[in-house]
Parts: structure tokens; sequence; C-alpha cells
């Protein structure tokens, strides 16, 4: 059975009838022009063609490349039409960066964009003028930044809290494993410092877990440490937080299917490549706020009186093929909570 919309006209005193799609397009244009715009609608993309540098760790294959072209156009950027990127990657090779970073500065863009510790320290060596829009673990406690409400220098962006977050994926480890007692944590020492791993232990204290830190600063080292983790008796592996563990995850992802490790991750994305889970805030979220505040740049705002922001919201994404695959029940208290279950 279909049902059919009426068909509605109005009259004047000319007795003119107006067909109701043009009468409700009138009342859109009429509502468009009368009702205040969001500051943060015209804010996101530059009103002229502006120049764009982006300098990421990863590779240019990385299926989070494609998640950032999508957070670029959803937040109103149109390559060719008001903005023209370049983009330069590091291929997993923290070494290059400095030169990437100069080339970048080189071409004179209006502002850069960059992710993780070391690509935003290489971009602070080549430039203090230059606007950087960077994400980051923490920006003011790894020095970038001076506070959250006024920055201070060139620099503005997005901060992840990864040392907090790091603990909660402790916490949501041994929840899904509740018998391990011993956990490898993969650390790039680039960005994990004394007082992360302090924070860290405090909490496996509190769990009654055993944690040996393994130093991840090359994908070639990783072998080598899942060696030493299986010596040491690990049952289930903490990933911290780090642009260079995440460039590295399909690797590590592998090795712990290898190993039989349960292993926690920081991004939704490693689960769906075939992590056990993954708990933290969206990459497509915190790309779009990143280009949100770029935009803000791009259309005269000073970084350095730019508050940096925060995410708000957070996912777990439980991947059960790898759950089946190791052979563990994940918690029915878990399963409520995932916001995305992989079967």
């Amino acid at each position: 059975m279909s049902s059919r919309r009426p068909c509605w006209s109005f009259s004047t005193n000319r007795e003119r009838r107006i067909e109701p799609q043009r009468l409700g397009r009138a009342i859109l244009v009429l509502l468009a022009a009368l009702l205040p715009v969001p500051h943060d609608a015209y804010a996101q993309a530059p009103a002229k063609i502006a120049k764009v540098g982006v300098l990421r760790h990863q590779h240019a294959d990385d299926p989070s490349h494609n998640l950032l072209r999508q957070a670029f156009r959803e937040t109103g950027y149109v390559e060719g039409q008001n903005i023209r990127t370049e983009w330069r990657y590091a291929e997993g090779r923290t070494e290059r960066l400095a030169a990437l970073a100069a080339e970048l500065v080189s071409l004179k863009p209006d502002a850069i964009v960059t992710f993780g510790g070391p690509v935003i320290r290489a971009a602070r060596r080549a430039t203090s003028t230059i606007p950087l829009i960077a994400m980051a673990d923490d920006l003011v406690r790894e020095g970038h930044i001076v506070s959250f409400a006024r920055p201070g220098s060139n620099i503005t962006g997005v901060s992840i809290f990864g040392p907090e977050l790091d603990v909660k994926r402790l916490e949501l480890l041994k929840q899904v494993v509740p018998q391990a007692a011993r956990v490898a944590v993969l650390a790039d020492p680039d960005v994990t410092d004394a007082a992360h791993i302090k924070q860290l232990r405090s909490a496996a204290q509190s769990l009654a877990v055993q944690l040996n830190i393994f130093e991840v600063r090359r994908e070639e080292e990783l072998p080598r440490v899942f060696e030493r983790a299986h010596d040491w008796r690990a049952q289930a592996v903490n990933v911290l937080a780090s642009v260079n563990l995440n460039t590295f995850r399909r690797t590590i992802i592998d090795l712990a299917a290898k190993a039989r490790l349960p292993a926690v991750y920081q991004w939704d994305q490693s689960a769906r490549d075939g992590g056990l889970i993954g708990y933290g805030p969206t990459l497509l979220g915190l790309y779009r706020v990143a280009f949100i505040q770029l935009g803000k740049v791009l259309n005269g705002a000073d970084p350095a009186t730019l508050p940096a922001v925060q995410p708000t919201e957070f996912k777990i994404v439980v991947n059960m093929r790898t759950a089946r695959a190791l052979q563990l029940t994940i918690p029915s208290s878990i399963i409520a909570r995932a916001d995305e279950i992989i079967e």
C-alpha cells in the first residue's frame, strides 16, 4: 500500500498558486538570512586558497590517511578551491622528519599540520613563525605549548592525554584477561617519559599486575622485542600511545597473533586491523577537531592565543575474531560497553 503526500497550494489576492517545493526553498533562504551563523561554521575553511603542509610519520598508504582525507572534506576543505596541500611522509623513519619539515617550511605555507611528538619537534625546529596545528598526547606536558588556554607560541591544536588513557587501557586489558599477571608494555622512548611509566606502574600495582617495559623506536626491533617478552613469560601486551607504534601496528598485531598474546591498542583502527581491543578517541573525530583549529588559524586567529582542545568522545572496539583465535571469552560487561564489535 502506498501513500501519497497532499499537494498543498497557497493563494494570494491574485489567486497565484505557489508550488510547495519553491515555497520550501524560499523559506529556507529567508531563515538562512535571519538566523545567526555559529562561528565554527565558517571558521573551518579559509575564504581564499590557502597553502597547507601536512607532515606525518606514517607511510603514505597507511589506512589512517583515508580518514585524514575524509576529515578534510567534512570540515569544508576542497583541494584546488579553498586549499592546496603539500603532503610529506617519513615512512616510519624518525630521522627523515627534520629534512621533510625543512622542505615544507621552504614552501612558505600558511600553516603546517603535524601529528605526534617527534613530528611536532621536527616542525618546531624548522620554524618559529609559521603556525603549527599539532596533535599530541599532551601538548603542555611535552613542552609544545605553555597552557591550553593560551598556547603562547606558533603552536596550537589537540591534546589526546595519552598517558591517562594508557592506564585506562591497562585496566581494560585486565578485565578482558583477568588471569594476566605479567604484561609486556611496548613504549616509544621518544614520547614516553619516566612520569608516564611511574603512573602506569602505580596502576599496575593496584591491579596486581607486573609490568616489563620494552622500548621500541624502529619497526625492525619488534621481532626481538616479542622474543624477549616470550622469554619473560608475558601473558598480555599494552601498546602505549605513540605515533611510531601506531605506524608499526600491523607488524605488532601480526607478532602478537603469532605469540598468542592478547593486546590493547590506542586507536579503534587497530582493532579493525586485527588487534584484540582498541580504546581511545576516534582518529576521524580528532582529525576533524584539528582541521577546525586549522580553519580558525587560516582565517586570522593567532595560535598563541587560540586555546588548544581535547577529545570528548572515546570508543571501545572489540575484535571477536581475534578473541576466538586466542580462545578468549570477552566479559559481557565489556561487550555492553563496546561501541563496535567486529565479528
